[in-house]
């Protein structure tokens, strides 16, 4: 399994033009940062603090990985770390 370069988690806003990592990457950009692809993913965690955004964030999920089809959880927390936080995502991926 390999994290991102910004910390254990990959975070995106719900808003398209901002699904950016924590250093301003995008999750393709992360991956690509550490020489893997989408298609190297394996599994995704989607952690949001309102059942209300799920369909927002699983088409945004799906147009990232809907051809590739990486094992996937979508769960509603409490709470994430930072209050303006909407949704939170771990990627993991195996890259060779």
């Amino acid at each position: 399994m390999v994290r991102p370069p910004c910390g254990p988690t990959v975070t995106w806003t719900l808003t398209r033009p901002c699904r950016r990592v924590g250093a301003g990457r995008s999750p393709r950009e992360a991956l690509a940062h550490l020489g893997g692809t989408p298609e190297d993913v394996i599994r995704t965690r989607q952690y949001l603090v309102a059942a209300e955004h799920a369909d927002a964030v699983g088409a945004v999920h799906g147009e990232v990985f809907g051809a590739i089809l990486p094992a996937s959880t979508m769960v509603v927390v409490a709470a994430l770390l930072d209050d303006r936080w909407l949704v939170e995502v771990e990627l993991d991926a195996v890259i060779d």
